[in-house]
């Protein structure tokens, strides 16, 4: 095991500071490491990740040593050694240490294990095997995680076909891993993508929800289109989204960052397009609704200010992105300016103007006619204009 004494976390790192995170550790009798996600971004001064332990502790240890010093211990996948053990009322997951007896691509039969090094094999890439004590000792047992975080390298643990083949999901979560991050001038493992490559059949066999989720990750990044690409080139794209292009998702990605629009997974996946995308990926209602909007707003002819006024300014920006990336034409900055005007307009009439001259069906027409004038108008008519004007 390497265990070198001059690798440690900042010591800014929130979680080593977390008083109840600590006082977990002590009731476990010190037997207990903070691993994978929280680790890594501890390393590379990124927060996000969920705050895991392991544990050489067998499940029903933890839980006694836990209940022993007033804590409330869970077995939320005892068959899988995770006890969710809560300190005044954060909930932290303590998994035993353990090796694959079989694996399916889906789910494992597990035995628990004392070897740190035996628990790391099973992880998915070298970066996420990284271990570190309670005073902030970072541990690498497989000698390749550290030295990998820091060069933001995304390799699979030993066997890529094996550890491809344990759980299909690795292959979206190397992308996903890819896009989040790996360095831009390191590339593509190719080791890994020829595994990935051999490998695409067994997404098949994941679920919506479990590939919608990591999708959905993947697309938050700040920029997945080279991830994104290599998932085409390995055959995976159609696999997920078939009737895909990413062809324009690179220049949506950058036109919707000029525009100063947020990350965003909905209008990444209209720019891909694709069959039956809220079903393959098993979306929200909201997400469905937001991706229909954009489709909708994107691949239309309605002038961006009418789709500002009628849905806001965020989801005409986005719009624009899509169609500028299409047409490969980026948008003019007064193009921008009335987009914004238009998202502020207020339509001057209200029902009131109207009545009693009209009512019932013949007063929604009308105000349904003057509304359509005034954003003819470029949002200019006023009141009187409308109503002198008709």
């Amino acid at each position: 095991m390497d265990r070198p004494d001059d690798i440690t976390l900042p010591p800014e790192t929130a979680w080593l500071k977390d008083s109840d995170a600590q006082s977990l550790a002590h009731a476990l009798g010190g037997s207990v490491f903070f691993v994978g996600g929280c680790v890594r971004d501890a390393l590379l001064d990124q927060g996000g990740s969920d705050v895991d332990l392991a544990t050489p502790l067998p499940p029903d240890l933890v839980t006694e040593r836990a209940e022993a010093a007033g804590f409330k211990a869970v077995p939320t996948g005892i068959e899988h050694g995770t006890v969710t053990v809560v300190v005044n009322g954060k909930g932290f997951e303590v998994t035993s240490f353990r090796r694959d007896v079989e694996t399916d691509g889906r789910r494992a039969v597990v035995t628990f294990s004392k070897d740190m090094a035996e628990d790391a094999r099973r992880r998915d890439f070298t970066l996420n095997a990284l271990y570190a004590t309670p005073e902030g000792q970072v541990i690498d047992p497989l000698g390749t995680g550290y030295q990998d975080c820091l060069k933001r390298r995304i390799r699979f643990i030993e066997d890529a076909d094996r550890r491809i083949r344990e759980d299909y999901l690795r292959i979206l979560r190397f992308f996903r891993f890819h896009a989040t991050y790996a360095d831009p001038d390191e590339g593509f493992e190719v080791d890994a993508l020829d595994a990935i490559s051999r490998n695409t059949n067994g997404l098949e066999t994941l679920s919506a929800e479990r590939t919608g989720a990591e999708m959905i990750k993947l697309l938050a990044a700040e920029d997945p289109s080279a991830a994104v690409a290599a998932m085409r080139q390995t055959g995976c794209l159609l696999r997920v989204l078939p009737g895909s292009d990413d062809r324009f998702l690179a220049p949506t990605v950058a036109i919707a960052s000029w525009l100063g629009l947020p990350p965003d997974p909905m209008l990444r996946l209209a720019a891909l397009g694709g069959e039956d995308v809220p079903d393959r990926l098993r979306l929200s209602r909201n997400d469905a609704r937001r991706l229909s909007d954009l489709v909708e707003a994107g691949y239309s002819a309605q002038p961006l200010p009418e789709v500002a006024y009628r849905k806001g300014s965020e989801l005409a920006k986005s719009a624009a992105a899509l169609r500028a990336a299409l047409a490969a034409m980026p948008p003019s900055r007064a193009e921008v300016r009335e987009i914004e005007t238009a998202a502020m307009a207020k339509f001057p009439v209200t029902a009131n103007d109207l009545m009693p001259a009209f009512e019932g069906k013949a007063l929604g027409a009308e105000i349904a006619r003057l509304e359509q004038l005034w954003i003819g108008s470029g949002f200019t008519l006023s009141r009187e204009d409308l109503m002198t004007g008709r």
